[in-house]
């Protein structure tokens, strides 16, 4: 959590991959559907609209087969800089996360900025943890693509 801002989760990560490669893992939607999530959660795709008012609705199948369904609609998509959406199937959040180049390494971070510090701090006690697996998911493809 954001020792400055109580409302907002930040999770950070550098990965031995250049900019370019980690921005496609996270716009081109056949990648990160395999990815995106939990250690053990899939995906299916609805709607990957990836331009500034376009939505981004799909379900996440966690591993003991419940469905969570999302839906996110984007706000800003700077190549290969920063994607920006809002998250508006409860809990509802705004993630910003931006990919800063480090010689051939990128440095990702990933902030959850929530409405109140109350609601920050119930989705703390798993999403902390969860972006943490979903960074190493990242990795994972990363590796194999």
């Amino acid at each position: 959590m954001n020792q400055d801002n109580p409302k907002e989760i930040v999770s950070t990560r550098v990965v031995n991959f250049q900019r370019e490669k980690v921005f496609k893992a996270w716009t081109d939607p056949e990648q990160l559907k395999n990815w995106w999530g939990p250690k053990g959660f899939k995906n299916t795709f609805e709607i990957f609209d990836q331009r500034p008012g376009g939505e981004w609705k799909f379900i996440m199948h966690g591993p003991d087969g419940t469905d969570y369904p999302n839906r996110s609609v984007f706000q800003e998509i700077v190549e290969p800089e920063k994607i920006v959406f809002d998250h508006l199937s409860g809990p509802i959040f705004k993630v910003t996360t931006t990919f800063e180049s480090i010689g051939e390494k990128t440095k990702l971070v990933f902030r959850m900025l929530f409405e109140t510090a109350e609601e920050c701090e119930q989705i703390k006690v798993y999403a902390v943890d969860g972006n943490e697996q979903n960074f190493d998911r990242l990795e994972e493809l990363l590796a194999k693509v």
